[in-house]
């Protein structure tokens, strides 16, 4: 995916994660129509406890 394409990003998913490979060129967007959200804990009671498992850092 050129800069171009990864321009054109979903404004429902906010994301400031810079080094994935879903990560908007021009704003704080990933460019994917769903992401999953996951959790690394049995109880989640806080954000910490929850990943983004769409993630997939940049090559």
């Amino acid at each position: 995916m050129n800069d171009y394409q990864n321009c054109a990003y979903n404004k429902h998913i906010e994301c400031t994660v810079s080094q994935c490979q879903y990560h908007s060129a021009c704003d704080n967007y990933c460019t994917l129509d769903k992401i999953k959200v996951t959790t690394h804990e049995a109880n989640p009671t806080m954000c910490q406890c929850t990943d983004c498992s769409s993630f997939i850092a940049k090559a």
